[in-house]
């Protein structure tokens, strides 16, 4: 708790020196992605149902998806967390963040419509 106000003190030397946290960012990026995937994937099968997909496919889409999704965001966010607090902080890590960022946010946008498209056109 005492790092914690330090860090936080108003004018203090530390925070004039902090850095961004990869660790922090990565959790976010991956709470915010898992989100905006599931409301993409509900409105995909419910968009499904609604064109005369009304057998059992949307629901194994969904069943697919988030068993394969979340493992998939465990891995990334744990890849960051498990980073030193140096290493949290080096800018030279920036490089990497924004690739893994890009990655995320691309599977989290384009794997719901794409499945969903799939299991379309295979069970329709």
């Amino acid at each position: 708790m005492v790092k914690a106000l330090e860090e936080n003190t108003v004018g203090s030397v530390h925070a004039k020196e902090r850095k961004r946290d990869y660790r922090k960012s990565m959790s976010d990026h991956v709470a915010t992605a898992l989100l905006v995937y599931t409301g993409l994937q509900i409105f995909a099968t419910v968009h499904a149902m609604r064109e005369g997909m009304n057998n059992i496919a949307p629901y194994v889409i969904l069943v697919i998806l988030v068993a394969g999704i979340i493992p998939f965001c465990h891995k990334y966010e744990r890849r960051w967390t498990s980073l030193s607090d140096e290493q949290a902080r080096n800018p030279e890590m920036g490089t990497a963040f924004k690739r893994d960022v890009i990655m995320l946010w691309a599977l989290a946008l384009i794997v719901p419509i794409a499945l969903t498209a799939f299991f379309k056109l295979v069970f329709s």
